[in-house]
């Protein structure tokens, strides 16, 4: 293993740098097309106010497109949406805002809790 020692001032420089990036990476989710935002299971039935398993039928029955990542379901907002417009959801459009609006402040709340390394 190789170790690198560098002057404090220039560490500070590196992450001034690195958080100045990490910024406008971040405030780029938040301008991004609202229907290209992806949520998981927990959001979306905790806020479209449904089961989990109605959402486990409706990936059963292929009605639904989403991504499972290590046993974790994520959802495009275009796809909840779509399961509003199409009545497969029994929803107002008030609970996919009320979605999205929660989804940005649990978003928030996720990466003011990461633990720094």
């Amino acid at each position: 293993m190789d170790v690198i020692t560098i002057e404090s001032k220039s560490y500070k420089e590196i992450v001034a740098k690195i958080d100045v990036i990490a910024n406008y990476v971040f405030s780029q989710e938040d301008t991004k097309n609202e229907d290209e935002i992806w949520v998981d299971s927990y959001e979306v039935c905790t806020f479209l106010k449904i089961s989990d398993r109605t959402l486990q039928r409706l990936r059963a029955a292929g009605l639904v497109s989403y991504s499972d990542i290590k046993g974790h379901y994520f959802y495009k907002i275009k796809e909840i949406k779509r399961l509003l417009e199409e009545r497969l959801i029994k929803r107002d459009k008030e609970y996919i805002n009320d979605l999205i609006t929660n989804h940005h402040q649990y978003v928030k709340e996720r990466r003011n809790t990461k633990p720094n390394k």
